[in-house]
């Protein structure tokens, strides 16, 4: 057997890294402990580490060089895990395209997932991993028992019914995103569509102290170099101890655990005139485990800036372009497993993250949610009616029927 490690990529990505272990004797208080995988559960964390690399390198290909990114794949993909439980056709098969999971079967998808969540969770007693998801459903609008049962049964997901024409339901939704990522993403939606039916959304929050942690006296004010050239003043951590390390052509990395080990910070760093948006093209699933397999331990010489900073971002053009265009079609889409009667489609997927980097470790939080709308209202609902572009109308006397006044209003205006 190999040994599963599970690293975080924090300056850069999210990811994990597994392999089994050859051991199943219990570990020492300052070793990882294996978190026990079936075979299909190692092709689901290789399906979702490609997927990963995949969204991570079309991000960057679609922000600005001096743009800061911190994505976490694993919430991505279990938000639209869950969401792949209620795609029916060629829906379900470019969804599963898109998440690199298109050689599995739905059920190994649910199940890995399960075992994964319970092991990232659990594995590190000094390492605060919490992985939570909601589903959220308009008072009124049926939603195929099959599906919720899915989706609590695997991923442990709190359903609501909940009235989204209350002015307190984006609160409740945003409270539920701040109390489970210890407040670090305090929103997540600003209002509801009229036509919303559904929001699905996944939570994550890490927070991991470095094994070996960097003394604050020996923190000191560094040159960190701009894309664009100029620099700024930062301020850098340093030490020198033992941890993994690899260089290659490409970049020098060095790998931080966190807790007892089995969290990781793998930092790259691209040599000479490489920019790290060059370096992410190099990434890969095959470049990705290679690397991984070269790191020794060493004495390193490191320094290391604080930094601290929030990211958001609309994945629907990432996701089409990555195969599942159809899902955010309002004609195509088939998510008849969330409804029947069908009519849903993927109005947005939205991504925020935050991160912190100091002397004493990490903290990370990530929320993902995909809105599902309708495209005709459900016979079950209260009509909506939205007055939001030009329209007719007319005044008349009900019992003549007679029309005493008609007009358009192409511009709504007070005179």
């Amino acid at each position: 057997m190999k040994k599963i490690i599970i690293s975080f990529l924090l300056s850069t990505l999210l990811l994990l890294a597994c392999e089994k272990s050859p051991t199943t004797s219990e570990p020492l208080p300052d070793e990882p402990v294996i978190i026990q995988l079936s075979s299909g559960g190692e092709q689901v964390v290789e399906a979702s580490n490609e997927f990963g690399l995949d969204i991570f390198k079309a991000i960057i290909a679609d922000e600005s060089p001096g743009k800061n990114i911190f994505i976490s794949p694993t919430s991505i993909s279990l938000a639209l895990a869950m969401t792949y439980n209620g795609a029916n056709g060629y829906t379900e098969d470019s969804m599963a395209y898109a998440l690199r999971m298109d050689h599995l079967t739905s059920g190994q998808i649910n199940t890995s997932y399960k075992e994964l969540i319970g092991g990232l969770t659990s594995v590190d007693e000094k390492v605060i991993m919490d992985i939570a998801n909601s589903i959220w459903y308009r008072q009124g609008f049926y939603v195929e028992p099959a599906f919720l049962e899915m989706n609590t049964a695997y991923y442990n997901a709190d359903v609501s019914e909940l009235d989204f024409n209350s002015p307190d339901a984006v609160s409740i939704i945003n409270g539920w995103v701040s109390d489970n990522t210890n407040e670090k993403i305090e929103t997540i939606i600003n209002q509801i569509d009229p036509m919303a039916v559904m929001f699905l959304i996944n939570a994550i929050y890490f927070k991991g102290t470095w094994t070996k942690e960097f003394n604050p006296e020996s923190t000191y004010d560094g040159s960190f170099y701009l894309t664009d050239g100029t620099y700024k003043t930062v301020d850098m951590m340093a030490f020198q101890e033992e941890i993994g390390y690899v260089e290659n052509d490409l970049f020098q990395a060095a790998e931080l655990d966190y807790g007892r080990g089995n969290y990781s910070m793998i930092v790259l760093l691209p040599k000479g005139d490489l920019s790290a948006e060059e370096l992410a093209i190099h990434l890969n699933p095959d470049n990705w485990q290679s690397w991984l397999s070269s790191i020794g331990t060493q004495e390193v010489q490191l320094s290391l800036p604080k930094f601290t900073f929030e990211y958001e971002k609309n994945l629907n053009d990432i996701l089409s372009l990555m195969g599942m265009g159809i899902a955010f079609d309002p004609m195509l889409a088939d998510f008849t497993g969330i409804n029947s009667a069908g009519g849903l489609y993927i109005s947005f997927v939205k991504h925020k993250t935050f991160v912190e980097v100091n002397e004493e470790g990490t903290e990370a939080a990530a929320v993902t949610i995909v809105g599902i709308v309708g495209t005709s209202v459900d016979p079950n609902q209260n009509p909506v009616m939205v007055v939001n572009h030009p329209f007719l109308f007319a005044i008349r006397e009900k019992t003549t029927n007679a029309i005493v006044f008609i007009g358009k209003v192409a511009e709504p205006k007070i005179e």
